[in-house]
């Protein structure tokens, strides 16, 4: 049955897709952002952008795409406000650090995967996201991000090299505190 049959009209079925997207735009926000609430506001912010700018849609081209595309500018805009403001100013990043760590090996590996996805540049963060979990085409990567599909293939090849690396050392080398890797005995193999 197609939309037409089922009595839909553009503008549900456009407010329909922008819906389904949702779920990818925030994947994608939170991974070049690292902060989930951030990447809420991101998403929002791209929503209402692009309801606003609903005029300026092509018919029959990649929604997907140019929703990843607003929520990039976006990013990339406010990233140029905040680039000179103190990186913690009310101290949260360093009570964060106090927290007492998760007792569930799943939800750590997953902050393991988080923290290594952050160390990677940001070009390649998001070429990985564009491409492995949002299933986008290395074309289609490659125009949200204004660049050759081939630097796209480039980007995502290097991006998963470097997280089998990060991933692959020992926690003390990957960034665990001095206090916690004083306590853990060595063996002398």
């Amino acid at each position: 049955m197609s939309d037409e049959e089922a009595g839909l009209s553009d503008g549900q079925n456009l407010k329909r897709d922008l819906i389904a997207a949702i779920p990818n735009l925030r994947a994608f926000a939170v991974s070049i952002c690292g902060n989930p609430d951030r990447a809420d506001d991101l998403v929002q912010e791209t929503l209402v952008k692009a309801w606003g700018s609903l005029g300026s849609f092509a018919e029959g081209t990649n929604l997907t795409a140019w929703l990843f595309t607003i929520l990039r500018n976006i990013y990339y805009s406010e990233f140029r406000k905040r680039r000179r403001e103190a990186p913690d100013p009310d101290g949260a990043i360093a009570s964060a650090r106090l927290i007492a760590p998760e007792s569930q090996n799943a939800h750590m590996d997953f902050l393991d995967f988080r923290e290594a996805l952050q160390k990677l540049p940001l070009d390649q963060r998001e070429a990985l996201i564009l491409v492995a979990a949002s299933g986008l085409s290395y074309e289609e990567a490659a125009e949200i991000c204004g660049c050759a599909p081939g630097t796209m293939k480039s980007r995502v090849n290097r991006a998963r090299n470097r997280l089998t690396e990060i991933m692959s050392l020992p926690r003390r080398e990957s960034g665990e505190t001095r206090a916690a890797a004083e306590l853990t005995p060595l063996s002398r193999d």
